[in-house]
């Protein structure tokens, strides 16, 4: 949705008309579709005092395997269970916002799969509110696994890359 349709939604929503509902329900359907095309997760706007947030839930999936009993030598053959939480050499993102892997458009990146860092070298920047935060190594050791591409919007707590 283009900036100049968000500011018309926060007109028509903020116009000082109430709908009789309470609720403008296109303004809440555009939102929503708003919300599917950034792949956002909630969005609030607010315009003369009247406020509209929408938020989704994304849903994780469960599956359900039949049960089945397992013989001693099945459960022997079977791989030993994944740890539970973070990789322990993950590093999360320290907030929500915009990550960059190089220095500047055009220029390598930070970091490749396969380089060594010493703690303190700057592996992205995340844009937080038109700020650019470094994010640093919290250790040294060999990037293994990088978990975002450039611009993709992050999370805080999401794992950016792991470090071996």
């Amino acid at each position: 949705m283009p900036i100049k349709n968000m500011k018309s939604l926060g007109a028509r929503f903020g116009n000082g008309e109430k709908p009789k509902s309470g609720v403008d329900a296109d303004a809440v359907r555009e939102l929503a579709g708003l919300l599917t095309e950034t792949g956002l997760t909630e969005i609030e706007i607010e315009h003369n005092g009247a406020r509209i947030r929408v938020a989704r839930q994304v849903g994780q999936a469960i599956v359900h395997a039949p049960a089945t009993a397992a013989t001693p030598a099945a459960a022997a053959a079977e791989a030993p269970a994944a740890p539970k939480g973070p990789h322990p050499g993950a590093v999360p993102s320290p907030m929500v916002g915009t990550v960059y892997v190089a220095p500047e458009p055009g220029k390598p990146p930070f970091v490749k799969v396969g380089d060594t860092v010493k703690e303190g070298d700057t592996l992205f920047i995340v844009e937080a509110m038109k700020t650019m935060n470094p994010i640093t190594a919290p250790r040294g050791g060999k990037i293994v696994e990088i978990n975002v591409t450039d611009a993709q919007p992050v999370e805080f707590g999401q794992t950016l890359l792991v470090i071996a």
